[in-house]
């Protein structure tokens, strides 16, 4: 497997998780906090049990280890804004806007890490971040109206996912992606378990209708997030951080396919609205992320 095609996998993988994160945040918990709490402790677990697993190499420095870290918070900022997004819109317009990060990811890596690009390459990063704005142009109905700092909100935490790439790509330089995981699992728990861990959201949830659901549904969705995280971390050890991220945002595609799917087979699973020049659009937004991963693949 190369790191075009894990970074494609990951991608495919990490939709399904936004998928359920957006059911489980606007169907299932009564609120951030509840939902954050649980997801914490599944966090934390593997942070602690993967660091006796997998502890850092003998050589690596102080300098490399806190970028992990940084990394690590700063990926943490970015879904916390991102689950926001999730409760209050609608799931196929908010990852798009936060996926166009690899736009500020090739900026900061040139200048930063000195990648170079052919001109192909910054093409296909135009066109997909493109596709993925156009998708996020056009304006659904949805349960809340999005006001405008939560909506620059979406936008910043794009900026916080592009900076965690190119950390996490000099991060990696003397740690394993393992590493990276396990880092990134304890950093999230820990500042989710201070955010959440509330008397009245514990009451919340032991009072969640149909908890046993929830919860199992929720649990299913941490077995799988793990994998495509360590998939798409593998694929940044692999290859150049700006067009991983590049394929790495290839995910409103997949999020697009699941949710027109989920509309047809389970309606009212997720917030959405289907209309024919909406659809049709978003449509066209996918042609122009699948032609931008296609010229990433001939170059």
């Amino acid at each position: 497997m190369t790191w075009i095609h894990a970074a494609l996998l990951s991608a495919a993988i990490l939709a399904v998780v936004n998928v359920l994160d957006s059911h489980l945040v606007s169907k299932r918990f009564p609120g951030i906090r509840s939902f954050m709490l649980t997801v914490g402790l599944i966090h934390l677990g593997y942070g602690v049990v993967l660091s006796r697993l997998v502890p850092l190499p003998a050589g690596a420095d102080t300098f490399h280890v806190s970028l992990g870290v940084l990394s690590a918070f700063l990926r943490t900022g970015g879904i916390i804004i991102l689950l926001d997004g999730l409760r209050h819109r609608e799931v196929s317009t908010v990852v798009p806007i936060v996926y166009t990060y690899p736009m500020f990811v090739a900026a900061i890596a040139f200048f930063m890490l000195g990648e170079q690009l052919v001109w192909q390459q910054w093409m296909a990063v135009v066109i997909v971040a493109s596709g993925a704005v156009l998708i996020s142009l056009n304006r659904e109905p949805s349960r809340i109206q999005m006001a405008r700092p939560r909506f620059a909100l979406i936008f910043l935490s794009s900026l916080l996912f592009a900076t965690a790439d190119v950390t996490a790509k000099v991060a990696l330089t003397q740690i394993t992606f393992w590493n990276l995981f396990w880092i990134g699992a304890s950093v999230m728990g820990g500042v989710f378990l201070s955010i959440s861990l509330r008397r009245s959201v514990i009451r919340g949830i032991v009072a969640l209708r149909e908890r046993g659901k929830a919860l199992g549904l929720l649990a299913l969705n941490e077995v799988i997030a793990p994998i495509g995280i360590v998939i798409s971390y593998w694929a940044l050890q692999h290859g150049p951080v700006s067009l991983v991220s590049t394929l790495l945002s290839t995910r409103p595609l997949f999020v697009l396919v699941f949710a027109l799917g989920l509309s047809c087979c389970a309606p009212g699973f997720l917030f959405w609205s289907g209309g024919r020049r909406l659809v049709t659009v978003r449509i066209i937004a996918t042609v122009m992320i699948v032609a931008g991963v296609g010229l990433i693949e001939m170059t």
